[in-house]
Order: C-alpha cells, then structure tokens, then sequence
C-alpha cells in the first residue's frame, strides 16, 4: 500500500483536503482480502515485537487521535490483536481526575510510558489538551496554572508554548529511544452521524451511546480547525503526523498497520548476543537436563 500521501511533516497541511473515504484503487477489494492483508501484518508485528521485546532498547508508543465514532477501540483490537501482552500496554486518556489536575499536564502522560521493549499504544494523548482544550478553554481553569486566570487569558501566545511544550516532549522521548508514531483517524461529519445511529437503532450498540458525544457534535468545525492547528505545529520530519482515511474501518485499519509495520521494520532490532559465560552456563544447565 501506498500511504506516503497520509504522512504529515510540515505546516501546510489542511484538513479540508484530507481524504476521508477510501482510495479509488481499494475500493475493489472486499473485506475478507483486506482482512487477510491485515494479518498478515499482524504476524510481521508478532515477529518485531519479539525483538524489541528482547533488545529492550526501544519504547514504541502508538498514538491515536480522532473525533468521536472514528473506530480507535476497534482499531487497537484488530491490529494488535496477536502481539504478546506481555510486551504490550494500553493507556486510555479522558478527563484528568484531580490527582492528575495537581500536576503538569504531561505528568500523566510519564506515568504511562511503556517500558522499553515494550508496545505502548495511547488511546487519546497530550494531546487533548490542545484539542478539547483548545474548543473549550474554560477547561484550563480547572488546572490552577499561574498565568490563566480567566478565559481571556488564553490566547494564542498560550496555544504556541504548549505546541512548543509537545514537540520538544517528543524530541526529548526520541533521544531516549521512544519512538511516537502519531495516527489522526479522519472521520467525515456524515460517516460520525451514521456511526452514531447505529448505535440508537442497533440494541447491541446501544451501550456504546452517549449523550456526551452528541453534545460535542455541535463543535465539529471548532474541533476541524483545533485539529489542523495542532498537526500543523507538532508535524516534523522526524515526528511527523499519518492522517488516516477512516470513513471505512477496515480500510483505515490495513493503512495502519502497513505504516506500523513498514515504520518498526526498519529499526535496528536485534536478539541480544550471548556471551561466552552465559553459553557456558545454559550447557551446563542442558547437561543438567539431560541427565535427569
């Protein structure tokens, strides 16, 4: 799959002009051959993922953003479905409870870091806080920050230190060996109104109804431009953003997991060498064995 039309490395990019529907040349294929070139790249991740695991020099952290509806939970299901949980972690972001209020917004964001060796996906990030923030700015006077102390304090000198803030987060992850794989799941307005129907006419969805998600609706266009604002101004060559086509599920997953697969093939993965005390040791435990 040709994705590099999804990648975002720069300050031009406009929401308006990113696709959300399937390419013309997929839309031929059916779901079960999307399905198999799924997994097969879920067997390419089970295969890294048992490198990294053993090197342990690296963290990966998957991040996934999106409006409501856009498929996230479903989407971290079925593309890492056959990693080892041993070597995988989930971390769910909502609101921040007060615990989490009493410190710096990226605070929690440490807190959930992966191990290195270790697959972390972020559903939801830091950056929320200058996506739900940045719609609803009275947000920010629950944080107790010195410098806000009404909503006309924040102002867009604000919005520009904390952009700053992230893109030096992730410069600082990247020299310690996370690498942030950063995923914008673009859902159409008419896609979200469908999903969400689904979910009031469709009684096994019924669960998934919130009336939270309506209300939030109302915000489409602020939410549009605090998504293009936030890409345009964390995107880099070498942090750069994927905006992912998410109209069709299936086809926003396949896209995923050939750019995590392709992107984690060309880490310097190995299994460790063994030295030569530690390959005495496992004959003498084989000679052990043996002798049993």
């Amino acid at each position: 799959m040709d994705t590099k039309d999804y990648k975002i490395t720069d300050k031009n990019f406009k929401i308006k002009e990113a696709p959300t529907a399937v390419p013309k040349e997929y839309q031929a294929l059916t779901k079960d051959e999307i399905k198999a070139q799924i997994n097969a790249n879920v067997k390419k991740l089970q295969k890294i993922q048992q490198k990294l695991y053993a090197q342990r020099k690296y963290g990966i952290v998957v991040l996934f953003q999106a409006m409501d509806a856009a498929g996230k939970d479903s989407m971290i299901k079925h593309i890492f479905s056959g990693v080892n949980p041993v070597g995988f972690k989930v971390a769910n972001f909502k609101q921040p409870n007060s615990v989490e209020l009493a410190h710096d917004y990226l605070w929690r964001i440490n807190e959930s870091l992966p191990r290195r060796g270790v697959i972390g996906v972020f559903n939801r990030s830091y950056y929320e806080d200058v996506l739900v923030s940045r719609v609803h700015p009275e947000i920010l006077l629950k944080n107790n920050l010195p410098q806000i102390s009404s909503v006309e304090d924040v102002t867009d000198d604000f919005w520009e230190s904390r952009y700053e803030d992230i893109r030096q987060y992730e410069a600082y992850l990247n020299r310690q060996g996370y690498i942030v794989y950063k995923f914008f799941l673009h859902v159409s307005k008419e896609e979200q109104r469908h999903r969400f129907q689904r979910r009031i006419d469709i009684k096994s969805k019924n669960w998934k109804f919130s009336a939270a998600d309506i209300r939030e609706r109302r915000y489409w266009g602020r939410y549009q431009k605090a998504y293009q604002k936030a890409i345009r101004a964390t995107a880099t060559p070498q942090e750069p953003w994927y905006v992912i086509p998410s109209d069709s599920k299936w086809y926003s997953r396949l896209a995923v997991s050939d750019i995590l697969t392709h992107q984690l093939d060309k880490l310097p993965l190995a299994y460790p060498d063994v030295n030569h005390e530690q390959r005495s040791l496992m004959a003498e435990a084989l000679k052990e064995l043996k002798e049993e």
